[in-house]
C-alpha cells in the first residue's frame, strides 16, 4: 500500500515553524520523523548518525552561523550540548539582507532531552509529538492492517502480517538494548521487557502501582519510574481520572495503554487477525487503538484527555472539558451499542454537551439527542461538524 504523505502532521509542523525559531519533533523510533522532515522544504541538513556530519558539529556556531533558512538537526539526542549555540544564533539574527534561520530538530524523547531543550531555548521552541501512521493516511479501507501491524511504517507497510510481526519484535528487542542505554536510562533490557509484556496484559486498566509491584518484585517507585520511562519515549499512555466534587467515591489510579496496536500485539504474541479476534484482549485492543485514532484528531489538538470511573459502575472511556463545556467518547466492540445505566449516570455526573459511543461497525445512529452511536472511521468527521457548529 502507498503512503502518499502525512498531510495533518506536515501542516502542524509548517505551521509551528512559521511561528517559532526551534521546532522539535519528538517521537518513537521509527515514527516517521526523518521521512517527514525530508518532506519539508529545508535549506540545510544534519544527520547526527553520520559520522560526517557529527564531526561537522563538533565546532556548532563555527558550523551554523553563517547558514541560511529552515536548518534542520536528525537525531538531536545525541548531542543535547548543542542547543545552548543554537540559542544564541536565533537571539542574535542574521543581518537584514539575509533570511533569518530557523531550526528543526528531530529526536527520541528523553527526560533529559526535555530538560536540556526547554531550559536552554525557553520561549523560543515548539514540540510535536509525532505518533505513527493517522487512519486519515492509510484510509478507511486499512483500518483492520492499522489496527493489528500498529501505526509504525515498516511495521504497516510491511509485505505480509508474518513479516511485520517480525519486525515488531526486532525492534522491540532493539528500543531495549540500544535505546534505552543511549537515552542515558540504565535499566536492563531482560527486566524492562518483562515488565513491558506485563503492562500489555493490564493495557486498559487502572493500575495499581503496590499490586504491580508485588507481581514484578520492585517497588511501588520502581513500577511508576518504569512507566515514567515507557511513557517518556511514547510506548505507554498514562490516561489520569478526572476529578470532580460531586459527592461520590471517584477511581483516582490512572489507566494505562499501549500507545501503538502493533506492539501491544507483539508483547500478547498475537500474529494475525485471525488471533486477535480469539483473544481475550480483543476488546481491550480495540478500546486502546481507537482512543488513540481519536486522541490524535486535529480537531482535538491541545486537549487534555481524561477518564472518568465511580466506585459505583459509572464509566467513561475518554472525557475532555473546553471552555464551558465537556464532551465524552465510550469505545465499544460491539455490533450495535445500545444506552445503558452507566452511560446515563455519566451524563448526569459530568453535564455532558455530547457523548459518542465509537464502534468498528459502519453506521451512524442516535440514541438520545445527546447520545450517538458513530464509526470510527466517522468520528472525526463527526467531531469537526458538531465543534465548528457549537
Amino acid at each position: 500500500m502507498e503512503i502518499v504523505n502525512r498531510k495533518i502532521d506536515i501542516a502542524f509542523v509548517q505551521s509551528l515553524i512559521a511561528n517559532f525559531p526551534v521546532t522539535a519533533i519528538l517521537g518513537a523510533r521509527q515514527c516517521g520523523k526523518t521521512t517527514l522532515a525530508r518532506l519539508l522544504p529545508y535549506n540545510h541538513y544534519f544527520d547526527l548518525e553520520n559520522p560526517r556530519d557529527l564531526a561537522q558539529l563538533e565546532q556548532p556556531l563555527l558550523a551554523l552561523e553563517n547558514l541560511e533558512g529552515l536548518i534542520v538537526i536528525d537525531e538531536i539526542q545525541r548531542r543535547p550540548d548543542i542547543f545552548p549555540p543554537i540559542r544564541y544564533l536565533v537571539d542574535h539574527a542574521l543581518p537584514a539582507n539575509k533570511p533569518k534561520q530557523k531550526y528543526l530538530v528531530l529526536g527520541s524523547a528523553s527526560p533529559d532531552l526535555l530538560r536540556q531543550s526547554s531550559e536552554s531555548l525557553a520561549g523560543r521552541i515548539a514540540y510535536y509529538h509525532l505518533g505513527g501512521f493517522r487512519l486519515e493516511d492509510v484510509g478507511e479501507s486499512a483500518i483492520q492492517q492499522l489496527w493489528l501491524r500498529g501505526g509504525l511504517p515498516p511495521s504497516f507497510l510491511a509485505s505480509s502480517d508474518d513479516i511485520s510481526k517480525l519486525w515488531r519484535d526486532n525492534y522491540i528487542m532493539t528500543f531495549l538494548e540500544r535505546d534505552i542505554p543511549q537515552l542515558g536510562l540504565n535499566i536492563p533490557a531482560r527486566s524492562l521487557h518483562r515488565f513491558w509484556t506485563m503492562v500489555s496484559y493490564l493495557h486498559g486498566q487502572v493500575v495499581n502501582y503496590a499490586e504491580l509491584g508485588r507481581s514484578f518484585g520492585m517497588s511501588d517507585m520502581s513500577v511508576r519510574r518504569y512507566l515514567e520511562i515507557l511513557e517518556s519515549t511514547f510506548m505507554v499512555r498514562i490516561l489520569l481520572p478526572w476529578q470532580v466534587n460531586i459527592g461520590k467515591r471517584l477511581v483516582k489510579r490512572p489507566k494505562v495503554y499501549l500507545r501503538d496496536s502493533g506492539i501491544l500485539h507483539a508483547l500478547l504474541a498475537i500474529d494475525n487477525h485471525q488471533q486477535l479476534l480469539g483473544h481475550y484482549k480483543l476488546g481491550a485492543s480495540w478500546e486502546g487503538f481507537a482512543l488513540e485514532t481519536v486522541c490524535q484528531l486535529p480537531i482535538l489538538h491541545g486537549n487534555q484527555f481524561y477518564y472518568y470511573r465511580t466506585h459505583a459502575g459509572a464509566e467513561l472511556d475518554l472525557y475532555w472539558p473546553n471552555g464551558d463545556k465537556a464532551w465524552g467518547i465510550e469505545f465499544k466492540y460491539q455490533d450495535s451499542p445500545s444506552i445503558t445505566r452507566s452511560i446515563h449516570n455519566v451524563m448526569q455526573d459530568l453535564h455532558l454537551e455530547h457523548l459518542w459511543i465509537v464502534y468498528p461497525g459502519h453506521q451512524q445512529y442516535a440514541l438520545t439527542a445527546k447520545v450517538n452511536v458513530v464509526p470510527l472511521a466517522m468520528i472525526g468527521e463527526v467531531l469537526e461538524k458538531m465543534f465548528n457548529e457549537t
